[in-house]
């Protein structure tokens, strides 16, 4: 059925749009595949490109036909795997005793070949076709919806965002928990961003064309509005969390309200903004999993910045630390606002190369650092001058960022202290958690350096921002002193001291991919336990078939030191392996200490 001049519908398991172009066609979403067998009849000769709103069967389980036809595959960025790696998905996913109501298991049987993913917010050429790719999650945590210019109309592909005026295709998508209804929420913050962009033409994944958009998106947010509240004791005013997401700490630093975790806003007289954190924004309710596609960066806050604080660009981010929900938003701001990440030296490698880490809350993929700050050490931004002092406690890799804002004082902290209420007061929880390198000392160290800053006021990653005095600085050393105290009388530290982390090792990267019959160069970092000069040796340990070479090193190590050693692996040819694992069995003295640290390696 002919839409417009250059856009058909084939009515299939889902709507399949072409969009043609003299003899080629893009599609948006696929269905079965069927529209192969009918492209004569739209007077096509082939489709080019296939553009997927989301990762759900009945859009995209012809895709291997499409793949087969010579047709180019894009899909949303966090549902990438669901489409390329669905099979590791199939074998992954929690299915006994489960919590997680995502409908993330309808989805394709088989891998697909993807070609890449949309690029979002920015315009794209397809062939001939320009499209913009619009994150509105909603009936998925990744779904996009497309708007074109065609035949002299705005047309917005919208997937399942709605399926007519007040309805959508599916009410159970939109539980992303156990409990929750995330998705309602987040697809009432699509339809508003969906309607800022006018679109003349709305043409849905299921259902017919909404030729009067705009009616119909009111009244489908109306009535997804209304489940939404159903569910709370009281309203919830999504509308005012779009528009008006930020809050003042003073004229010149904001609060991102809707962010999770907290993100700031630094303005500058010149109508640039700098970002303290910028992890997951307008943030409706975190699905349960943690998968790529239970996990959305956004930039749905940013127009309400630029236009009510007269900011003109997004000129500098700033992570405090490198856990997803404090960075995850950064390759976005990146390519779509040419935002420079500055990222102090403790924090850079992890951004950069997140797999050769093991530690917790890292972000799926390496993000960019434009400018790597040295600790201690001012940097100017305009008229402000920002200094990152190391702050190790929440985990190793952490910065508090110190600044001049409006007469205050100001010390961002992440997420060192978790501030809360216990009877009525205010008080502080020292957040630490030992796989994030966690030292025995960081609190009393952290509560020091507070000390010489002399804030005014500390801002956080998840509280609210705190005045501070000289009895809050004298309680976080207190609190910090206890927790040594505490440690040291649990771990037999004159005997071993492997400090409050308990391991002797650890290797680098501690993830890889190798061609089979090609080496892998692995680091490890080992540590003396004793307080006496010693030996340490390592044995690498490989799976059978694997060789080490050198199987062994030794090193004399000062007293609780630390040294590095290398090997190169070599996993035979011919065999893939997934996540094949390789260990460190270290040696201090005459005591064996076992297999300390592993490392995980995949093979093609």
């Amino acid at each position: 059925m002919r839409l417009t001049d250059h856009v058909c519908v084939h009515y299939d398991t889902c709507n399949v749009y072409l969009i043609i172009s003299g003899s080629d066609a893009v599609a948006i979403d696929f269905g079965s595949g069927a529209i192969l067998d009918h492209l004569a009849d739209y007077g096509v000769e082939r489709i080019t490109d296939v553009l997927m709103t989301h990762h759900h069967r009945d859009q995209g389980q012809g895709l291997a036909r499409a793949v087969g036809a010579g047709a180019r595959i894009w899909v949303p960025s966090s549902e990438r795997d669901l489409f390329a790696e669905v099979g590791t998905h199939w074998q992954t996913r929690t299915i006994d005793n489960y919590y997680d109501l995502r409908q993330d298991r309808f989805s394709l049987l088989n891998d697909v070949p993807v070609h890449g993913v949309v690029p979002e917010y920015r315009p794209v050429q397809f062939g001939d076709v320009t499209l913009v790719a619009l994150p509105t999650p909603g009936h998925t945590l990744g779904s996009l919806s497309y708007l074109a210019e065609l035949d002299g109309r705005r047309i917005a592909f919208t997937g399942d965002l709605l399926h007519g005026p007040g309805t959508v295709w599916s009410v159970s998508a939109l539980q992303w928990s156990y409990s929750g209804l995330e998705g309602a929420a987040a697809s009432v913050l699509s339809l508003d961003l969906l309607a800022d962009r006018d679109p003349e033409l709305i043409l849905p994944s299921h259902g017919r064309p909404i030729t009067d958009p705009q009616p119909a998106l009111a009244e489908t947010r109306r009535n997804l509005q209304a489940l939404v509240d159903f569910r709370r004791d009281e309203p919830w005013d999504l509308t005012a969390r779009l528009r008006q997401p930020y809050e003042e700490i003073s004229p010149h630093l904001l609060r991102n309200r809707t962010s999770f975790a907290t993100s700031y806003a630094l303005l500058s007289d010149s109508g640039a903004a700098l970002l303290i954190d910028y992890g997951f924004d307008m943030i409706a309710g975190l699905p349960t999993g943690t998968d790529r596609s239970s996990r959305r960066p956004w930039l749905a806050s940013l127009d309400a910045l630029k236009r009510s604080y007269g900011i003109d660009r997004v000129e500098v981010a700033v992570p405090t630390h490198y856990h997803d929900d404090h960075v995850a938003g950064f390759n976005l701001l990146h390519e779509v606002e040419g935002t420079h990440i500055w990222a102090a030296d403790s924090i850079a490698p992890i951004l950069r190369d997140p797999l050769r880490y093991d530690l917790p809350c890292l972000w799926y993929d390496p993000l960019p650092v434009d400018r790597v700050v040295p600790t201690g050490v001012p940097v100017r931004w305009h008229e402000y001058e920002l200094t990152m002092w190391p702050l190790p406690g929440h985990t190793l890799y952490a910065v508090a960022i110190a600044f001049q804002a409006d007469g205050n004082t100001v010390v961002a902290t992440g997420d060192q202290q978790d501030g809360g209420w216990v009877n009525g007061q205010r008080t502080e929880v020292l957040n630490f958690q030992y796989r994030n390198r966690f030292r025995i000392d960081d609190f009393v160290d952290s509560a020091l350096l507070y000390r010489r800053l002399a804030p005014d006021l500390m801002i956080s990653g998840h509280w609210a921002p705190r005045r501070v005095d000289d009895a809050y600085l004298d309680m976080l050393l207190t609190k910090g002193e206890e927790l040594a105290r505490l440690h040291r009388t649990l771990l037999p530290l004159d005997d071993v001291d492997f400090g409050a982390e308990g391991f002797g090792a650890r290797i680098l990267p501690y993830r890889s991919t190798v061609t089979g019959g090609e080496p892998l160069r692995l680091e490890v970092e080992v540590r003396n336990p004793f307080r006496r000069r010693c030996g340490l040796r390592v044995d690498m340990v490989v799976p059978p078939g694997w060789q080490s070479s050198p199987g062994q090193r030794a090193v004399e190590v000062d007293a609780l030191g630390e040294a590095c050693v290398r090997f190169d692996v070599l996993p035979p040819p011919g065999t893939a392996q997934r996540r094949a694992r390789v260990a460190a069995n270290l040696t201090a003295g005459d005591r064996n200490f076992g297999q300390q640290a592993e490392a995980l390696v995949d093979v093609r």
